[in-house]
């Protein structure tokens, strides 16, 4: 099956997965402009069709590496980018049906953070807000990513301050950076391409963002870990984790490589030092209003019923078995406890490996939660598409590279 796949991907020198790639994900937009219940996933499919019909086309005549990577970063301006500016523009101009909510509870966080020093309400200021509004009150990600909602809480309601923006201006940043430090191959073409112009990857940058960001700073760590920089390694995921929780298993799994590579002196401080440092204001301000957000609401025991309910394992099992709830927690717990086994057991000891472990660890987790979505889908998709990538400079920088670890990979 491997071999099977990795035929398909270097067929007619990578152009026919690239072709394959760009004609589905036109066929997912124009399906989106048309049938999607979400006004925002419409409007970026209405756009980004042409993006990804154009990359079609372009295609055909791009067989280096070279041409085929800049036809990805064209194509997410195209299908990403420019559907994002073009839906804040529109959302300043009075349009309330050009973001997802996520941006709204993002901005509401900025805004808490400025004036009251903390991005959380506590369950009594929640439970005084409208039942049909209520779900607007709860924030549920690290305090972090109130930053990003910042700028429109200090110069209003331009297009520039919408939270997108900045998820976008970070996610470029930290992306380039990651990429200059990849040889260029066309592995180093699928790991931009997983993190820039999958449907799931654009759609959500386009609309949402939220996720985006905390992506492209876990794949900026593994990039610096492959190249022997674990201090800037462990300050990119720990900016992530103190934005959102997702980022915790990558923070683990570096860790387990940091400490079998003897850089966890390096790499600990800001991986750790970052989120915790976040979580002191809200702390100090409020702790039972952090509590309640970040904690209770995700759990299912808020003031309202989280609204991430993709038909998973998980969230069929926790609906539809009795006791579902904690059973599919009790598969998520003993998921994880398997993944930590086999990290102490045989643990990586190249960012390649790594990345599978985080990609594999958070492909289960998705799958099990009795609360998700399917746009979390990308943290995986683009983990184990960055592994190639970072295979060359794994080999080169790690102290030793045992059979095992290889073997993983090749799994």
């Amino acid at each position: 099956m491997t071999d099977l796949l990795r035929r398909f991907d270097r067929a007619w020198h990578g152009r026919v997965a690239d072709l394959v790639l760009y004609g589905v994900s036109a066929a997912f937009a124009l399906i989106t402009a048309f049938t999607s219940t979400l006004l925002p996933h419409r409007a970026w499919g209405a756009v980004a069709v042409w993006g990804y019909l154009a990359a079609l086309l372009i295609t055909f005549g791009s067989r280096s590496v070279v041409v085929r990577e800049a036809v990805a970063w064209v194509t997410w301006t195209a299908v990403a980018l420019l559907p994002l500016i073009v839906q804040a523009v529109q959302r300043s101009a009075g349009r309330t049906d050009r973001a997802q909510e996520e941006v709204v509870v993002v901005e509401h966080m900025g805004e808490s953070l400025l004036h009251t020093g903390t991005p959380y309400l506590s369950r009594a200021e929640i439970a005084a807000i409208p039942l049909d509004e209520r779900l607007l009150g709860y924030r549920p990600y690290q305090p972090g990513m109130g930053v990003f909602g910042l700028p429109r809480a200090i110069a209003d309601d331009h297009w520039w301050t919408d939270a997108r923006i900045w998820f976008a201006i970070t996610t470029v940043v930290a992306l380039a950076a990651a990429v200059t430090l990849l040889r260029s191959t066309p592995a180093r073409v699928r790991g931009i391409q997983a993190a820039t112009v999958l449907p799931v990857t654009a759609l959500t940058l386009a609309t949402g963002g939220d996720d985006i960001p905390v992506l492209a700073l876990c794949l900026l760590a593994l990039a610096l870990a492959a190249t022997g920089r674990y201090g800037w390694a462990g300050v990119a995921v720990g900016a992530a984790a103190a934005c959102k929780l997702f980022a915790l298993p990558v923070v683990a799994v570096l860790a387990v490589l940091a400490v079998v590579n003897g850089r966890w002196r390096r790499f600990l401080p800001g991986a750790i030092g970052l989120p915790l440092l976040a979580l002191l204001p809200p702390l100090l301000v409020d702790a039972d209003a952090l509590i309640e957000n970040v904690l209770r609401f995700p759990l299912g025991h808020g003031l309202v019923t989280s609204p991430a309910q993709s038909p998973f394992p998980g969230y069929l099992i926790s609906q539809f078995v009795p006791g579902g709830r904690y059973v599919a927690a009790g598969l998520l717990v003993v998921a994880a406890a398997a993944i930590g086994v086999l990290l102490l057991r045989r643990p990586p000891r190249t960012a390649a490996t790594a990345a599978l472990f985080c990609g594999w660890g958070l492909l289960a987790a998705i799958l099990l939660m009795p609360t998700t979505r399917f746009g979390y889908l990308l943290y995986p998709a683009a983990l184990l598409l960055w592994s190639p990538a970072l295979l060359g400079l794994s080999n080169h920088t790690a102290t030793t590279a045992p059979r095992h670890d290889t073997a993983l990979y090749r799994q």
